[in-house]
């Protein structure tokens, strides 16, 4: 239940600052993981982006100030962040469906969002498999490109890295240089506080990369949760996380360490892949 409540001070925390500039990293204290890992349980548990879901409290609270009150939509925009009028009205109209100039007109529609509150519902229908697995330190090698700090953003990046390397050979160039555990092709989404975030197609390999065009990280030693999974990718895997965060991690006796997430890919057939989902956990206190 603890980690439940933390998710709603965390909610309380946005609803405190609703009008100011909402600090990601401010959130995640509350919530006391890391930004990275509160995003991803967020955007799991609310079924929306931490960014889309403060979108919508915003211009729900703006409707009714512009619905019940007399200030301009100049004001209500720079209430809410908005220095640009222009940019207010295009966040208006993708919640409301109108502009705000007109939400006044008799027989207007809008939408309200309230603030959200989570619990816990036990299901317990379908059964998880899961290991815990402590692992020393290791080396990975492979190809990396920055993310940005709101996740959603990275969509687009991840997906398109892993097109390119199919098709211009990287994965069986890294399939060739695999060595230790975890043996199979590595998504690893580096996103601790205290580094740039990054996301690497990788292998754990301690073999040279000079003149390869390959970056090494070393991930530090952690104690993980292993989930195997299987399936048509990328919808079985991101599948497998909603319930790992939903069901698993809520009633675990486990939250959330300031590690990567590891995603195994061990077979390369994305229609009938085999997989597994590393996420670093610690004991609750």
């Amino acid at each position: 239940m603890e980690w439940i409540e933390r998710l709603n001070r965390a909610i309380g925390y946005i609803e405190e600052h609703i009008s100011e500039k909402i600090d990601y990293d401010q959130i995640a204290k509350v919530a006391c993981c890391s930004t990275y890992h509160f995003q991803r349980m967020f955007a799991y548990m609310a079924n929306v982006s931490l960014s889309e879901y403060i979108r919508r409290r915003r211009m729900s609270l703006a409707a009714a100030d512009l619905q019940c009150g007399d200030e301009k939509v100049v004001d209500v925009a720079l209430k809410y962040g908005y220095s640009s009028p222009t940019a207010f009205n295009r966040a208006f109209q993708s919640v409301h469906g109108i502009a705000p100039s007109l939400v006044k007109e008799k027989g207007v529609s809008l939408r309200a969002y309230p603030p959200i509150s989570f619990k816990i519902i036990i299901k317990g229908a379908d059964e998880m498999n899961y290991r815990i697995e402590k692992k020393e330190a290791f080396r990975i090698i492979g190809i990396a490109q920055p993310l940005h700090h709101e996740i959603e953003k990275n969509f687009e990046i991840v997906p398109q890295m892993w097109q390119k390397a199919a098709m211009d050979g990287t994965i069986p160039k890294l399939a060739s240089m695999m060595e230790g555990e975890p043996m199979g092709v590595l998504g690893v989404s580096v996103c601790n506080d205290l580094e740039e975030w990054k996301y690497f197609i990788a292998v754990a390999s301690a073999k040279g990369i000079e003149n390869q065009g390959l970056q090494e990280y070393m991930i530090s030693p952690f104690t993980w949760a292993v989930f195997p999974g299987e399936g048509q990718c990328p919808q079985a895997i991101q599948e497998l996380e909603q319930r790992i965060i939903t069901e698993w991690l809520p009633t675990s006796g486990y939250e959330y360490d300031n590690g990567p997430d590891i995603e195994v890919y061990l077979n390369q057939e994305p229609k009938n892949s085999r997989f597994e989902v590393w996420i670093p956990v610690r004991k609750k206190n």
